[in-house]
């Protein structure tokens, strides 16, 4: 099979492989006894930036579960470390940053680094690592969407609400656009260090924009997404949790060829507001990875029905793996889908 015929690339060109297929986000790391083996005595973040370290992560669950695609093992805050903002993950906590982004001063000091300098060696060698050994299973690049990098630049770390974040697009709303404006040039920067070296499609990742009203993902958030993937030359997914009420803006204008829905909302309903020209990506509830089989078995086989409705569909979860799965359980889930 050559790489163009891979499911995954077919299903974002709205064709119907034989059968749907399926990757895990966060399906590279802590679920993994193999992953926890090899991290010892390494930091997230050094882990991210040694490249034979970082592909052989990537690497791991295509192996174990026979996956149909690979997910370039990182952390959304590596493009920002590559610029030379202060970063650290604090475990069991994520990322810190020691000087968070409140003012139009700080503004000021962060977009003066030029995302055109972002050093994208250690990136770039992995990933041709990583595409040597996949051979016709695609590898996806990924970067975190700008709002969700503003929301930890500034609360300064892991926030619940985005309060600070919230109101710096409303009391500053010039301030925030250049702030966004420049990580989406940051985002777009890294997925075209992924693209170049051979990754095959790119997903752009939303974590909190659920916690933002339809006016302000619009106002403030979608024109500067879109910038991050629009035209990359690669097939697109775009996902966010709790998108729901704005999930057609998710398409980006027709940017997304791709869009992941969390578990929160049923993937016929989903495929009818995103409309016929879309791909629909998910959307096993995470929380089943923990059921008896025969649970989890109904409610996959309910997800690909329901999946049936739009042009093509992904399975994955609605969110990332949680890390105390039982591996063997997402191996059941693939060879259901192959099955199916």
């Amino acid at each position: 099979m050559a790489l163009s015929d891979a499911p995954l690339l077919r299903a974002l060109a709205g064709d119907r492989p034989a059968h749907a297929p399926v990757w895990f986000m966060r399906q590279a790391g802590r679920s993994l006894p193999e992953y926890r083996e090899l991290r010892v005595g390494t930091r997230m973040l050094d882990a991210c930036l040694t490249p034979d370290l970082a592909a052989e992560i990537t690497l791991q669950p295509v192996r174990r579960h026979g996956v149909d695609a690979a997910v370039f093992f990182s952390d959304i805050v590596i493009p920002l470390r590559l610029a030379g903002v202060e970063v650290e993950i604090e475990p069991g906590r994520g990322p810190v940053f020691a000087n968070p982004v409140r003012t139009a001063s700080d503004v000021d000091r962060i977009t003066a680094i030029d995302p055109a300098d972002l050093d994208g060696t250690a990136i770039a060698e992995a990933v041709r690592i990583v595409t040597t050994e996949l051979g016709d299973t695609p590898l996806i690049g990924f970067a975190g969407a700008p709002f969700t990098l503003a929301a930890y630049l500034v609360e300064g770390g892991p926030s619940k609400e985005h309060l600070r974040a919230r109101g710096m697009m409303r009391s500053d709303p010039e301030s925030w656009n250049r702030l966004a404006g420049w990580l989406a040039k940051v985002s777009r920067r890294f997925l075209e260090t992924q693209r170049d070296a051979g990754a095959s499609v790119v997903q752009l990742f939303d974590s909190w924009a659920g916690s933002l009203s339809t006016a302000d993902y619009r106002a403030f958030v979608a024109p500067h997404s879109r910038t991050a993937l629009e035209g990359i030359g690669l097939p697109t997914i775009h996902f966010g949790v709790g998108t729901g009420p704005f999930l057609a803006d998710m398409r980006l204008d027709g940017a997304a060829d791709g869009v992941g829905v969390d578990w929160r909302q049923p993937l016929d309903e989903a495929a009818a507001i995103l409309g016929p020209d879309v791909t629909v990506q998910g959307n096993i509830d995470p929380a089943l990875l923990s059921a008896p089989w025969p649970v989890l078995e109904a409610h996959v086989r309910d997800v690909l029905e329901r999946g049936r409705a739009a042009r093509a569909h992904i399975l994955n979860l609605g969110h990332g793996v949680p890390p105390e799965t039982d591996p063997d359980q997402l191996t059941r889930i693939v060879e259901l889908a192959h099955a199916v």
